[in-house]
């Protein structure tokens, strides 16, 4: 680190002077190789003597050298931004495929622990129809319920908070008034960039495109087909948060075995009760909680998770059995785990999956055990937006 420059630059240039020889000595004459020597030479000389004007002169005469026999390539300087946006591109999926890959939580299986997409009514007639994890954000107003983040007088807030709310929570405002007498026919999803949903509510007469999903939208702003609306009516008005954006760690279950109480990431293929996408077919990725390893024999008495004939340990176990809102203990299941006076055993090579949000959420107890070969990895980190969530989940 204490070496001079010029010396630094003299032993590169020299090292790149032998190394143009070694490759091109079948197609440069001896003169020229010679050439090559003497200069190399030199200024391994001068630079050894500390003679810095020399070397510098030295270095400017190997220099012309080089280039005269070895010029920079046509469009050198585009073909190197080529060859840096490549490798970053091979480098950025090869960390993608073998060790983290992004995944967004779509849905409120996992709430509150992970947020999927969540819907924010600007106004809602009847507290019944609030959802149980959004009724904290919710205050009762002369004519109904509203949500304490929109304005009163009903319309959007100003664009420098709503740019805000969107670089840091995440948060989408959306606002579609009927414009004239109809009813909706269909809602349609459209995802555009492979991250972006939205949906078009087609109409007898009109249509709407809308950042939500299709699932948010008949969900939590209650939009259903054969929904009559007259001119002036509010069809969705409120907020949209985007799910969670995690990093799934790929690469520790190829030497670790999956530990009971990890958020998990696996895929939906092979497994009996999850139909794949009605219109492609394909099969999606689920995260939810291991709650059973191979050989773990299972009992849900709600609240409580029973592996083994005890009480589930863990933080993210007991954080749900405690039942303290929003978290509501685990539910009897459907298929699986639904008397709480049976158990089930998990079968070898297989793993059992349920959600936080046991009330709310899909999992194995109505579809059975996910296979091992199905595994994608473990929840990491929240990367996105910056909640109370960011940072390493647990």
């Amino acid at each position: 680190m204490f070496t001079k420059k010029y010396v630094k630059h003299g032993h590169l240039l020299i090292r790149h002077a032998e190394k143009l020889l070694r490759y091109r000595r079948d197609v440069l004459s001896e003169s020229t190789m010679a050439e090559f020597k003497a200069q190399i030479e030199a200024l391994r000389q001068a630079l050894k003597a500390r003679d810095e004007p020399k070397a510098r002169v030295e270095s400017d005469r190997l220099h012309d050298l080089y280039t005269q026999y070895l010029p920079a390539p046509k469009d050198a300087a585009w073909r190197e931004n080529v060859e840096v946006v490549l490798v970053a591109v091979v480098v950025a999926i090869g960390i993608r495929s073998y060790f983290l890959q992004p995944f967004k939580i779509p849905t409120g299986s996992m709430q509150p622990t992970l947020n999927g997409i969540i819907g924010h009514r600007a106004f809602v007639a009847k507290e019944e129809d609030i959802p149980v994890d959004q009724k904290p954000g919710y205050e009762k107003r002369s004519d109904g319920w509203y949500w304490k983040s929109y304005p009163a007088d009903g319309s959007k807030p100003n664009l420098l908070r709503r740019v805000g709310e969107y670089f840091v929570l995440g948060r989408n405002y959306i606002d579609v008034v009927s414009q004239q007498d109809d009813v909706i026919e269909q809602i349609i999803p459209r995802k555009f960039a492979f991250f972006f949903t939205f949906s078009r509510i087609v109409c007898q007469k009109q249509s709407f495109l809308v950042y939500a999903a299709p699932d948010t939208l008949r969900q939590d702003f209650k939009v259903l087909p054969g929904g009559h609306y007259n001119k002036g009516n509010v069809i969705a008005r409120g907020a949209v948060d985007t799910g969670d954006q995690v990093f799934v760690d790929k690469f520790s279950y190829n030497f670790v075995r999956p530990h009971r109480g990890n958020v998990f990431v696996f895929r939906t293929d092979n497994i009996p009760g999850i139909p794949g996408d009605p219109e492609t077919g394909e099969h999606s990725f689920y995260i939810k909680r291991l709650a059973g390893v191979p050989g773990d024999t299972l009992m849900i008495n709600s609240p409580l998770l029973y592996v083994d004939g005890k009480i589930a340990e863990g933080y993210g176990f007991a954080r749900v059995m405690s039942a303290k809102p929003p978290y509501r203990g685990y539910a009897p299941g459907r298929d699986y785990l639904a008397d709480p006076s049976k158990t089930f055993s998990v079968p070898p090579h297989s793993y059992f999956a349920m959600g936080d949000n046991s009330y709310n959420s899909y999992d194995s107890r109505w579809w059975g055990p996910v296979p091992e070969p199905n595994l994608v990895g473990r929840g990491l980190f929240v990367y996105w937006p910056f909640t109370w969530h960011w940072g390493l989940i647990r």
